[in-house]
């Protein structure tokens, strides 16, 4: 079989037909290389982009203006103007992509890696093995997801990589719940107990023959994590417990400027806003297409 007739092959044909989704994965591409390739060209080449002068505070965007870089006086234009601390607003907005994409890369890591694992685990061998980790899940879950992401936050302390494993370890449930759902099924089938008569480690079975065909649902629900992942993050940054500063992230940019937005400088909130809609719609639309192009019945 060629690589045109694989199911990958299929369900990425069936994805580029999907407008939206293509547009999606588009905006994620385009702010991803902003994100790596960015800071090398950035205005402000300061440590966090935190070269601060006052007396330019709120300028609006595109203003030109004389500054001094490295004892040098030079002129530099301010493309999407400064904060309320005299910082260039551009090159903080191309800093705080990174922080988001990292937050959202490594946040659905942990939760697959926890959740994958549970839930593999609670559906192969059943029983009370089953019976506690679906009891761990229903109580994860029936706290709301913000509020456990605060306490595990204040817990571990603030901080920048404190936030990943918070928001990772909020995330797992639901994977885990669908994992578990699709292993109880598969384990059922001719090829996993064919593996048990031919005398193979329940574990290997379950690693090797089993998880590789789960994957398809654990993709889409990673999609729309990633879109949590970065909600949740600039929900902390904006109530003070996320990243802390002089670390830039889009949601402390709005709560720095939120004020603003009453004025005729409230583009300083809405342009990282704008930044995490962006972001966050461009998954939703990329788990959407995934999720019809890996259904089955339509392929």
């Amino acid at each position: 079989m060629t690589w045109t007739d694989s199911p990958s092959a299929r369900a990425w044909k069936q994805f580029r037909s999907q407008p939206l989704g293509m547009i999606g994965l588009s905006l994620i591409v385009l702010i991803t290389f902003t994100a790596i390739v960015g800071p090398f060209f950035i205005p402000d080449q300061s440590a966090h982009a935190n070269q601060m002068d006052l007396s330019l505070a709120a300028q609006k965007p595109g203003t030109t203006a004389k500054i001094e870089v490295n004892g040098t006086p030079t002129h530099r234009t301010f493309w999407l103007g400064t904060d309320r601390f005299g910082r260039d607003l551009l090159s903080r907005m191309v800093l705080g992509a990174r922080v988001s994409l990292a937050v959202g890369f490594i946040s659905v890591f942990i939760s697959l890696l926890v959740g994958v694992t549970l839930g593999a685990l609670a559906g192969f061998y059943g029983g009370r093995v089953d019976t506690f980790i679906m009891w761990l899940i229903n109580v994860v879950w029936s706290i709301p997801t913000l509020l456990l992401v605060i306490a595990i936050t204040l817990a571990l302390g603030k901080g920048f990589w404190q936030v990943f494993v918070a928001v990772g370890l909020t995330m797992w449930v639901e994977v885990a719940r669908v994992v578990r759902g699709q292993v109880m099924s598969l384990k059922e089938k001719e090829f996993v107990e064919a593996t048990e008569a031919l005398g193979f480690q329940s574990l290997r079975a379950l690693f090797v023959h089993v998880l590789p065909n789960v994957w398809s649902p654990v993709i889409v629900i990673s999609a729309a994590n990633f879109a949590s992942a970065i909600l949740i993050e600039s929900g902390l940054s904006f109530l003070g417990i996320g990243a802390q500063p002089p670390i830039p992230t889009w949601g402390g940019m709005i709560k720095d400027h939120y004020s603003y937005i009453i004025v005729d400088k409230a583009y300083l909130a809405i342009i990282p806003g704008v930044a995490i809609l962006l972001l966050v719609m461009s998954f939703m639309l990329v788990g959407n297409a995934l999720r019809d192009a890996l259904d089955v019945k339509r392929a």
